[in-house]
């Protein structure tokens, strides 16, 4: 897994906004990496769970390959595709990455997370999350949910800047996506605005 730059839009995010990135409930890609194994799945369920420092909670079946790097690892990266990545996501998610290397297969190309060194999607993602595992034994068994701290964000300014989502018309291929199921999405878009 080689080193690959920021592409020229992705910048760098402040922690204090970083949960703002995956509070409206888009599905992420989950990478995960340890020693020379990596694997990508798709996740519908992640939220933020607290501000400073950030934290973030994601479920991943405990019988997961993903899960499996991760205990490895203690990291584990969110990525947020955009509508281009539909059938990506939908692929990555119902396939097993303990018998075929998920971004060989579909080209995934990835970057080197700047902390922790997980692997990081930004081509077609709108942003992206590097998270180090925060052990909750009973959540991981019981609910399958893993709790995280964000070290370190990045998003594409197109997309979101100084600490904003800005879902507009020239926009929509970075758009999340939020899986309704049996492979079907909507995206975010058309932000309204409440009227105090």
């Amino acid at each position: 897994m080689g080193s690959i730059q920021l592409t020229h839009h992705f910048r760098p995010v402040a922690l204090e906004h970083a949960s703002r990135l995956i509070n409206h409930g888009p599905t992420v890609l989950v990478t995960s990496a340890a020693g020379d194994r990596r694997n990508v799945m798709a996740a519908a369920w992640s939220m933020p769970v607290e501000f400073t420092p950030p934290r973030i909670a994601v479920v991943i079946d405990k019988s997961t390959f993903t899960k499996e790097l991760i205990a490895a690892s203690g990291a584990f990266g969110l990525c947020l595709p955009g509508t281009a990545l539909a059938d990506l996501t939908y692929a990555v998610g119902n396939q097993s990455g303990r018998t075929v290397d998920k971004f060989t297969l579909h080209g995934i190309v990835a970057r080197t997370g700047p902390v922790l060194g997980v692997p990081l999607i930004e081509t077609g993602c709108a942003a992206w999350l590097e998270c180090r595992l925060i052990r909750e034994p009973h959540a991981e068994e019981a609910y399958d949910t893993c709790f995280a701290e964000v070290v370190a964000a990045a998003a594409d300014e197109r997309i979101f800047a100084n600490g904003h989502w800005q879902f507009r018309d020239d926009n929509v291929e970075l758009q999340t996506i939020h899986h309704l199921g049996g492979g079907n999405f909507v995206r975010a878009g058309g932000v309204l605005c409440a009227q105090p």
